[in-house]
Formats: C-alpha cells, structure tokens, sequence
C-alpha cells in the first residue's frame, strides 16, 4: 500500500512497505487523540503525540496493563492463561520485575561486553567473506540469537529452532513467519496460548521440558537463576508453571526480534547513506548512534492500555474499559520533540526516545543489552566495512505490532 497519510493504522497491510509515517504525521497534526475502528474488534483510542504517550504511560492506576498489552481483545480465560509481568500493574508487577531486575541490570549486562566484541567481529568477518550478502540474515540476526543463547543458558543446537518459534509467535500476522495468520484464519484452537500462535504451543511443550530437567540448562544463564532462585522465595512460590512458560515465550520473541530489527534498520539506513557511514566511522559516536537507529526503527510500535474509569485528554472523552494504544512509533518521530525527525541525526542530544517504554512501569528489561549489541555491531562494522550499499529495497514485516527489515541485500567493499 502508498502511504497516502490515510492508511488504516489499525490493520496489518499498511505496514507491509514499513510504518506509514505519513499517516502518523497527519493523525499527531489533525487529531492526536484518535478513535480508531476495528474491521474485528470494539475500536480503540490512539494516543499519538510524544507527551501524551509519557503521560499514559506513567498513569498505571487509570491506564492498566491488566487486559493484555496488544490490541486483540482478550476473555478473562485467555487473559489469564497468557499473562506474563508485562500485562500486570504493581504492586504485582513491581514484585516479579525486583526479582527480574538483577539478571538484566546494567552492571550484568556490561559483564557481557567482551563476549559481544567477540560475537560481533565473528559475524562481520564472515559476512564479507562476500562482497554481496543478504545482511538480514548474515548480520542483524545473528548476534541478538547467538546472545539469546547464552544468557538463558539453552544449547545452542536449539537456538534457531527457538528463533523460528519466536518469529512466528511476534510476526503472527507475517506469512513469512506464522503458519497461522491471526487476521486471516482461525485461530480459536490456540485462544489460551501466547500471541493466539501455534508457536506458543511449541514453545510452552519446549519449557515444560526446561521445568522437568529434560532440557539442560547452563548454570549461570537466567533460566537456569528463575528455576532455582526465583520460582521459590522464602519457601513460597512466587512463579507458577504456566507464568514460567509464558515468560520463557517473552523471553525468546522478545530477546531477538527487536533488537534484530534495530540492527537491520542500522544497516539499511548506512547503505542508503554513504555520508552518514562515513560520518559515524569519524566521529565514532557509536553510542549516540545506537539510540538514534533504535528511535528510527522503533520496532515495538506500540503497547496498548486498558482505561479503568472513565477520564479525558484533550477534550476527548475516554470511557473505562477503553482500550487506549501508545503508538511510541509516532511518538519517536514527534517534530515538536525531535528536529528533523525522519533525518537520522547520530549526534542527537538529547534523545529521548520511547522505544523502551520510557517513563513507564513497564520499562524494557532488555535496555542495555540492546545498546550495547547495537553500539558493538556498529563499531564492528565501521572497522571492517569500508563502503555499504543496497542491491534491491527492503522487505518489511506484515504488522502493525513489530516493525522491522525482513530482508536486506546490500554489496559492500572490505577495509584494507
């Protein structure tokens, strides 16, 4: 579809060519507070502006996560039976999350910098063994699944294996990804599982084998920390079988698929630009860099919220039991808080972007890791990649949920 700035946000094919920025524009100028009809669903309001995304999303008690964090409507059984510590408010979320929070701080994720150096400069070296290569696949792939790895702690003979599930249980609206595709078949068989997917079928058969020791875990991986630590706290049980499971499927999609996208939308936006490649390697601002890809690719475009009494903002009256959507996609090209928004600006300072959900309870757990993968990949690249260019356009996926580059082919030039 063109982006003619009145593409439906609500249905999957207008993303199919990438996000409809145009579009976004228009609804953050005209109408920022949005009631958006569904072909399938009651509707719901799209919270658009950059502000009004922060306020919504630092207000837990008036907007909820407890009705699930994606558009779809959900009974109170499918609700329950898919619920990870993202679809709960505290003091429930802020209980599992303390116990998360050590696994993923900053100090344990910087124990993993020399790894990540070695992971990267392999990848590199082996994607320009040829001058042309599919970089999806040959680099923004490899090193957000080779991570995934070992900080769970699953062999690494699973781990494409756990990828393809992962991909198909997020990209549950891509044929590429999904042998289900949510708007388009039934998928009543799979209500209770993660995403409406077969794949969470899988996955969930795949982490009951992880509980039952049939799966062998490496000591010092997360997993292998919940199963022995965390399930048990103070002679209670605090993680039940079925939250391990559906954490375990958070873990694997959302482990890989954004930072992935982030990656591949570096490397797109690098071969578009000779300019801007050549800029980065000088300046080395591979940090500033990092942030600014992700806030281009925005991957997770949005989460949705739950209005538990009735409110209003900007003169638009929001009823409880609304659903309200923060699209942080629209929100990350605000021109009112980032100049010259669709210009990639590596030296953008400040930038505060919202693809981690910035400001909120919900705060992405993975933060650090995903900057320091895309910081390293980037100065990898620079010190082995003299020149980068795209042989042919990108695919996108199919959803308005997770944004990304599915495929890249790009001929590149080594560094002597």
């Amino acid at each position: 579809m063109i982006d003619d700035s009145y593409l439906d946000i609500s249905d999957h094919d207008s993303f199919q060519n990438g996000v409809p920025h145009k579009t976004f524009e228009r609804l953050r100028n005209e109408e920022p507070i949005f009631w958006t009809k569904e072909k399938n669903g009651r509707g719901f309001w799209s919270i658009l502006r950059h502000g009004d995304i922060l306020r919504v999303n630092q207000n837990h008690k008036v907007f909820s996560s407890e009705r699930g964090i994606r558009i779809e409507d959900q009974t109170e059984e499918e609700y329950i039976a898919r619920r990870t510590f993202q679809e709960t408010d505290p003091p429930t979320h802020r209980k599992i999350r303390s116990l998360l929070n050590p696994a993923f701080s900053k100090q344990k994720m910087d124990g993993y910098e020399n790894l990540v150096r070695e992971l990267a400069s392999n990848i590199i070296n082996e994607a320009i063994q040829k001058n042309k290569f599919e970089a999806v696949d040959s680099i923004a792939k490899k090193l957000p699944m080779l991570m995934l790895g070992r900080i769970l702690g699953v062999p690494e003979i699973d781990l494409d294996w756990l990828v393809q599930k992962g991909d198909a249980l997020i990209g549950n609206s891509d044929p590429d990804f999904s042998e289900l595709i949510i708007d388009k078949e039934d998928s009543e068989k799979y209500r209770l599982m993660p995403f409406r997917s077969p794949a969470g079928a899988d996955l969930f058969e795949y982490a009951e084998k992880i509980i039952d020791g049939r799966v062998d875990i490496a000591e010092g991986g997360i997993l292998y920390e919940m199963l022995n630590h965390i399930k048990t706290s103070e002679g209670q049980q605090v993680m039940s079988n079925l939250e391990f499971k559906n954490f375990f499927c958070l873990l694997i999609a959302a482990g890989n698929d954004t930072t992935r996208y982030s990656i591949a939308m570096a490397v797109y936006q690098l071969s578009l630009n000779p300019k801007l490649f050549d800029y980065l390697k000088s300046s080395k601002n591979y940090s500033g860099a990092a942030d600014e890809f992700i806030r281009v690719a925005s991957p997770t475009m949005y989460f949705r919220r739950t209005a538990t009494c009735d409110c209003e903002i900007h003169g638009k009256k929001i009823r409880e039991n609304d659903k309200v959507v923060l699209w942080f996609v629209s929100g990350n090209y605000d021109n009112t808080v980032f100049n010259d928004p669709n210009r990639v600006n590596i030296d953008r300072y400040p930038n505060p972007h919202l693809s981690f959900g910035k400001g909120g309870v919900h705060f992405c757990l993975g933060t650090w890791l995903a900057r320091m993968e895309l910081k390293i990949i980037l100065e990898e690249i620079c010190l082995k990649i003299q020149s980068i260019k795209k042989l042919s356009e990108p695919t996108w996926t199919r959803s308005n949920f997770i944004c990304g580059v599915k495929t890249l082919d790009v001929g590149i030039e080594r560094r002597k």
